[in-house]
Order: C-alpha cells, then structure tokens, then sequence
C-alpha cells in the first residue's frame, strides 16, 4: 500500500494539521492501492498564508528568472514521465500508451506552450501613440486558489500551475482526491525545479473541504476550478461573500455536425474522438448530428466501430479504451444510458452492463445510440463515459438550431468540405471553440467556454491574461 499523506506547504513536505485517511483506489480492479490525507480548514488556512507570504517577493520577480525556472521545470517532468503516467494509470484508469503519451504529453505541451507565451508576453504596454506618459501593467492576481479534476489530471494542473508560476503568482492547489498521486508527483518536480518557497502550495482534500475552504478563503485573490457545472455554481456562491475573480472550466455537451460531403474518415473520427479516454472529456463531440441522406451509413460505421472497441484494464498494453475513474461515474453512465433507452433512443450498440469478459472494474461498454431527438436526457446532460447520441438532420439551419439547444458551449465540431459553410457555421456556433474538418487548434490556442461551460481561457497569451490584474497607469517616465 502506497501512503503519501503529507501536504507540500511553503516548500517543505508536512504532516496534515487536520487530517484524514483516504483511500484511492484502482478502477480497474475496484481495490485500494494509495492512502492518502484529506485535508481540513487549519491546513488550508497554512497554505493560503505561505502563499501571501511568498507573493510579496515573487509578484516582482524578474521574467527572465521565471522563464529559467519553467524551462527547468520542463526539463524535470519529461524525466519523470513515466511516474507520472504510472500514477495516472493506476488512480483514474487511463491505459498505460494512452497516460504515456496523451496525459502526460498533455502537460509537457503546455509547459512547453507557456514558454514561448511567456517570451512573448510584454507585462508593460503603452496604451497608444497619443499617450506617451500612460502604461498599462499586467500585474499578477494575487494568491491563485485552484480546484483540478481527475479526468485529465497533469493537463489541468498545468494549465493553470504554469501560467500563475510565469505571471507573478502564488498559488494553493487542491487536486481531485481521485487523482491526487500524480498531483503529488508534480509537486515533487516543482521541489526539484527550485521553485521559492511558498510560491506553490498542495493540500489534498476533497470539494466539500478544502474545496469549500479555499473559494471562501479571505486570502485567496481568485479561484480556478476546473470541473462540473454544478459543483462551478457552488463555487462561484461561496467565492461571491469575498468578492474574488472566479475563473470556470466546466463541462460540454458538443456537437459534431457531419453534412454530406464530409470527408470518408468523418465518422471514423467523432466516434473515436468521443470515446477518448473512455468519453472522459468535457471537449468531447457527443452529439453526432449527420445530415439525413447519409444518416444510416454513419449509424453502422458508428456501430461497428463502438462493437469492435477494446475495452481493458489499465495496465494492459494497446488501444484499448480503460474503466471509468470511480464507482460514482460508473453508476452515473450506467443511470444515463438506462435513460437513454427507457426514453426510446434506438440502441445499436452497447447498454448497460460491463463488456463480456469484465466481471470487475468500473468499465462501461462503448455505447452508440441512434435516432435521438435533443429533448432527451442523454442529449442535453453530460454523460462523461463512452456514449455517443446520433441526431439526423435536414438541412444546415436544422442542424445549427440543434447544436445551438443546449445549456453547455465549450467545443463544436463541423465536417464539410464547404469552406464557405465552415465559416458561416463557426461564426453562427455558440461555444467557446469550434473545430473543422479534424484539424486540432494550434499551439497556444485558447481553451474555454460559454454558457454553462464556463467562462475565461487557458492556454497561450490568454492563458497567461487569466492571471493578470490590468493596472493603468499615467505619469509613467518613458527614459527612466
């Protein structure tokens, strides 16, 4: 049994003042294998005041310096790599080639992106040419409270770790309690980078917490949580008596709009987009909408695909999709595709139950429903597991009046060979981010949503803004 109870707090490793025994467990066998501490009020309360503590010199650190503290930071996490991805195998599920290559080289992509952000990023600016003696500074935050979840762990912790440590920050991370090993991992990468004392804090918990904790905390400047719409509402309520900046990213319920004259591989590609890490995404396109005259050829390409997936666990080599992370989301899609058919969506593959050949574990089998209209439980609420809903459409303003009905607006997604139709429907789409054609977002790209997906970006120059404070200044003395 792994025990990793101590909270990393003003740049030692320390025992909890509040402590609590928590087990992770592996949800490919359903056994614990971790311990870990969950945290109370009292060690949130040492973590915010190392962090306040450490901002007044870190906020004026040189960028110079910062940028040779990132570079080493990168330098260290590619050589642990392989503990990383180990421990994001074994605490939520991902299979080994997939944490590998995708979860952690997630992180060392935007470590890497931040870099170059940073190099770029001019934190004194003039307001305009008519305006010699103003400047507008971008000053950090402040002390950066940041809730992560387990479904994309070291993606999320340094899309917001990375950014604050660049912009001046000083920052109390809580990771999910599901995934707190890898969490624990980076801590120790950030130990061994050299980062100040203080400027990076970790204490475990969970939301009801330290979660709770640390949005209400008079000392925290602004909150970055990354998670469910619901547990963002609650947050933004108890962040609101204190009057901090709250930053969201939450979930989806995408649209991947598929017309005629979409390339041969169109299909092929939103079913495997949509089970990616076992449908675990709040950017994953799980509405497929498809134009009705090749609507019944893309139900049964959907269906063999879904039919010839590998499910297994996640020690086990190849491309098999993984379990879902806990006993929590395996109940929840299991209620959701119950739904489905009770709501009299045609199921061509896939149900309830575990795949043949799986009698343990918290694996759900790869699930295509067709002929769903949008009113339906499974196409409005996010279902987070390997569940693809298949709607028909007539026609582009059909299809557009579909995508738009939903309360979520992080990712849409369109396949056309039609660049004017591409243009038209990007503009016309509401969400955060819109992808066509199966052409990813480059480098630096901003991550973020509308609606009840969120609000704020990550990623890039944006990335960096997030933690910024816009400070405008006059009587600024151009030659000192």
């Amino acid at each position: 049994m792994i025990e990793k109870r101590d909270f990393y707090i003003d740049g030692g490793w320390v025992a909890p003042r509040e402590g609590r025994d928590c087990a992770v467990i592996d949800p490919s066998t359903e056994e614990p294998f971790a311990t870990v501490s969950l945290g109370g009020p009292a060690d949130t309360d040492a973590a915010v005041g190392a962090a306040k503590k450490a901002f007044e010199s870190w906020a004026f650190s040189d960028k110079a310096a910062r940028l040779t503290l990132l570079k080493r930071i990168l330098e260290i996490y590619n050589a642990r790599g392989e503990e990383l991805a180990q421990a994001m195998s074994r605490e939520m599920g991902a299979p080994i080639e997939f944490a590998r290559a995708a979860q952690v080289g997630a992180g060392a992509y935007h470590i890497h992106n931040f870099i170059k952000a940073l190099e770029a990023f001019e934190f004194e600016r003039p307001l305009d040419a008519d305006s010699p003696t103003d400047r507008i500074l971008m000053a950090p935050a402040g002390v950066i409270g940041m809730i992560t979840p387990w479904n994309w762990p070291m993606n999320q912790i340094t899309l917001k770790v990375i950014p604050a440590i660049a912009t001046g920050c000083t920052m109390v991370l809580k990771p999910s309690e599901i995934a707190s090993l890898s969490a624990i991992v980076f801590a120790e990468i950030l130990d061994e980078a050299g980062v100040p004392k203080g400027v990076f804090n970790l204490v475990n918990g969970d939301g009801a917490g330290v979660g709770t904790d640390l949005s209400g905390h008079a000392g925290v400047d602004m909150i970055s949580f990354t998670g469910s719409a619901r547990a963002g509402t609650a947050i933004s309520k108890n962040a609101a008596d204190t009057l901090k900046r709250v930053h969201l990213e939450l979930g989806g319920k995408g649209a991947n709009l598929i017309f005629a004259d979409a390339d041969e591989k169109a299909v092929k590609r939103g079913v495997l987009h949509c089970f990616n890490n076992t449908g675990q995404s709040c950017n994953a396109p799980t509405r497929m909408l498809v134009e009705r005259s090749v609507y019944d050829d893309a139900v049964e390409t959907a269906k063999a695909l879904a039919e010839g997936m590998a499910v297994g666990p996640a020690s086990q080599s190849g491309r098999q999709i993984g379990p879902l992370a806990s006993a929590a989301q395996f109940d929840k899609v299991q209620d959701l595709i119950q739904k489905g058919i009770d709501e009299g969506a045609r199921l061509v593959a896939g149900g309830t139950g575990r795949p043949d050949g799986l009698n343990r574990g918290y694996f759900a089998r790869p699930t295509v429903f067709a002929d769903v209209t949008n009113d339906m439980t499974i196409a409005r609420e996010e279902i987070f597991g390997p569940v693809l809903s298949m709607i028909p459409f007539r026609s582009e303003d059909e299809a557009l009046e579909i995508a738009n009905d939903t309360d979520y607006g992080l990712t849409n997604y369109v396949q056309t060979a039609d660049g004017a139709r591409r243009n038209r429907l990007a503009r016309r789409l509401r969400s955060g981010m819109v992808e066509m054609n199966g052409q990813s977002r480059g480098a630096g790209s901003p991550f973020g949503g509308v609606k009840r997906s969120g609000n704020g970006r990550e990623g890039g120059k944006w990335g960096l803004e997030e933690f910024c404070e816009v400070k405008a200044v006059s009587g600024w003395d151009p030659a000192a």
